[in-house]
């Protein structure tokens, strides 16, 4: 197992990564403990970093080198997640985490594959402004269905609320601007936002910004079934596109 010391941290970032610890395909959780779970699915993993909210591992999946790096909670740790990993040449990158269902239709352990993140944040403001939309790349985005089918998972596409403020979510009535809080939320609902999280939008704007793909899909419940269901469609997923980019059967 591979250890970064305080002195390689200084000279190689708030993640700590060394120069070729990270793989071209990248899963992000927000929660470290949820990094060695992925780690599970590669093939001889292994620690390459551990600092902060900051954890990654690095494996292999038919020959290429993945890697799983935690983003901490909220827009401004993610984004500086991806502007590091785009400095150690990761190429695709898609968030894998829990969210907080919008739709009564919706299940506990239902998939949410998002294609897009309405910007209810502020850190994706300081790379691009609010006219420009928070969409995923559309290879990935298709990989991470197909493999929904493929594994027989419930899931739906659709579009995220990115927030900065998880209590204005839960806890609106305590907030000096409930009234705005409700009515925003009212209107997220009837426009067919499927689930609320913190993440997606910040992925969604910078990755693009420094050549890199992005996709997210999140679980409705974090239950310990819905949770492996979530992280075996992703790593499907990034086997689909690399068999696709070597131009194989996957």
């Amino acid at each position: 197992m591979v250890k970064i010391s305080r002195e390689q941290h200084v000279s190689h970032g708030l993640l700590g990564c060394a120069p070729g610890t990270i793989g071209r395909y990248v899963l992000l959780p927000g929660d470290p403990d949820r990094v060695p779970m992925i780690a599970e699915l590669f093939e001889d993993a292994r620690e390459v970093s551990r600092t902060r909210e900051f954890c990654a591992y690095t494996g292999t999946l038919h020959g290429e080198m993945v890697s799983a790096v935690s983003t901490g909670m909220g827009g401004p740790s993610t984004a500086i997640t991806v502007q590091e990993l785009a400095h150690l040449g990761a190429q695709v990158l898609i968030r894998v985490g829990t969210s907080g269902a919008m739709q009564k239709f919706m299940e506990a352990t239902d998939l949410v594959i998002t294609w897009g993140a309405v910007r209810d944040e502020y850190t994706s403001q300081q790379f691009l402004p609010l006219s420009y939309p928070a969409v995923a790349d559309l290879d990935v985005t298709l990989a991470l269905a197909a493999a929904a089918a493929e594994l027989g998972y419930r899931h739906h596409i659709g579009i995220s609320q990115s927030k900065d403020a998880f209590y204005a979510e839960h806890q609106p009535e305590r907030m000096p601007v409930k009234h705005k809080l409700e009515q925003n939320w009212f209107a997220w609902r009837k426009a067919g936002v499927l689930c609320s999280e913190m993440e997606a939008a910040v992925l969604f704007i910078t990755a693009p910004i420094f050549g890199i793909k992005a996709g997210g899909i999140m679980v409705a419940g974090p239950s310990k079934q819905s949770l492996q269901n979530l992280l075996k469609t992703a790593v499907r997923a990034i086997e689909i596109l690399i068999a696709k980019e070597k131009g194989g059967a996957s």
